[in-house]
């Protein structure tokens, strides 16, 4: 790919960086507005109409052209400012959990993605880009960016950019790692009987997901460290004194990569198969929503991403623990270079994924760190065109040895 010179700038000037740097003194109060009113309306996956209607609503004010219902998908925000030879993506996600809202925090990750997009607004004529913000629905269960993926929504951007909010601290970019996840339903048919009579005749379907799960509690033994299988009974009977005829179990399997959770999801499926031999049922699986793959950062925005992040005042730290959680975005880092840090929520000690967590996802600290959020990515991408126009690559020698990351890049 050839990168041309911007029409005024070859570099990431130190006046360049300040203009970014004090661009959140017009964004800030709009930005958070956002950051409240999605949280105060949480929506479910798919479902995202008001988040993705005011996302849309910021941008238009700040001269983005904007499509709501982009790449087949109701709530998918494309939204699109300046003209240029290279093509910047950044991601915003709103969608939240059932029952607990945003116990994920995605309203400060549809805060800083907007932020990002506006601040790099601002000088996309100087940098000579396209910025685009990608409004990504059903990260939670269903797998929007996957879907937007294969619709071409990726398909002319050089590089991507989202961070996600947490507990603890700052930690380097490079160290946050995430797991696939796989995620599917087991189907059992028996025959019918009645609970209060002797029934030779029945298949109890129940039993078989009752022995199926059983088995996947004793496999847990045995599966390497790092893989996770999950699973609960979604319909399982209607009367105590009914043998139920039909069963439904849902299940996921998580895993460091792609590969092991296609081996852990063959060990969890013989399970589920063993029960209903066991039983004399019938059974099925079927997908419940596409894969999600591991996070691969990209080595040059994450170091570019660590030291904006300190020159902001943070002070990322190095993490040598566990992968944890699961995103939509892995699959995405492996089609173009991107990053997906975390930026912690300051003094928030409660989980993701739990009630403590929404709480702790609206106030002070959570606007703090969705605006250091916002300009840390836009120095990260003002720093990532530099680095393209200087004729050096985002994917640096090995970046793509296995085959499995930047296809067509």
């Amino acid at each position: 790919m050839t990168i041309a010179p911007p029409p005024t700038s070859h570099s990431a000037t130190d006046e360049l960086r300040d203009a970014l740097r004090a661009s959140h003194v017009r964004w800030r109060k709009q930005v958070l507005a956002l950051s409240t009113e999605i949280h105060r309306h949480p929506e479910l996956a798919f479902a995202e109409h008001r988040a993705a209607a005011r996302v849309a609503d910021v941008l238009r004010a700040e001269g983005f052209a904007v499509r709501v219902g982009a790449f087949g998908l109701d709530t998918a925000v494309d939204a699109s400012f300046g003209e240029g030879d290279v093509t910047v993506a950044v991601c915003a996600e709103y969608d939240a959990l059932p029952g607990i809202g945003h116990a994920c925090g995605h309203n400060i990750i549809a805060a800083a993605g907007v932020g990002a997009a506006i601040a790099l607004a601002g000088v996309a004529h100087t940098l000579g880009i396209r910025v685009r913000l990608l409004g990504t629905p059903a990260e939670e269960h269903g797998g929007g960016k996957i879907l937007m993926l294969e619709a071409g929504a990726w398909d002319d951007v050089d590089f991507s950019l989202m961070v996600h909010g947490g507990p603890g601290q700052d930690l380097r970019c490079a160290d946050v790692r995430t797991q696939a996840v796989a995620r599917f339903d087991l189907s059992f048919q028996g025959l019918p009987g009645h609970a209060g009579a002797p029934s030779p005749e029945g298949a109890n379907a129940a039993n078989a997901a009752t022995v199926g799960l059983v088995a996947l509690g004793l496999l847990r033994q045995h599966l390497p460290d790092g893989v996770r299988a999950n699973a609960f009974v979604a319909e399982g009977g209607e009367a105590t004194n009914m043998i139920p005829s039909s069963t439904r179990v849902c299940a996921e399997v998580r895993a460091d990569t792609l590969e092991a959770v296609e081996t852990a999801r063959r060990r969890v499926l013989a399970c589920f198969e063993g029960g209903a031999i066991a039983t004399g049922c019938s059974w099925s699986w079927e997908h419940t929503g596409p894969t999600y793959a591991d996070v691969v950062q990209n080595p040059v925005l994450a170091r570019a991403w660590d030291r904006n992040l300190a020159a902001l005042g943070r002070s990322p730290q190095p993490y040598a623990g566990t992968a944890g959680g699961s995103t939509d975005m892995g699959n995405v880092s492996r089609a173009v270079p991107s990053i997906h840090p975390l930026i912690a929520i300051e003094g928030c000690s409660s989980a993701p994924h739990t009630p403590g967590f929404t709480g702790e996802a609206i106030g002070p600290a959570a606007e703090g760190a969705a605006v250091d959020a916002a300009l840390a990515m836009a120095l990260t991408a003002a720093d990532a065109v530099a680095h393209l126009r200087a004729g050096r690559a985002l994917v640096e020698e090995g970046d793509a040895a296995d085959g499995k990351r930047y296809h067509g890049r």
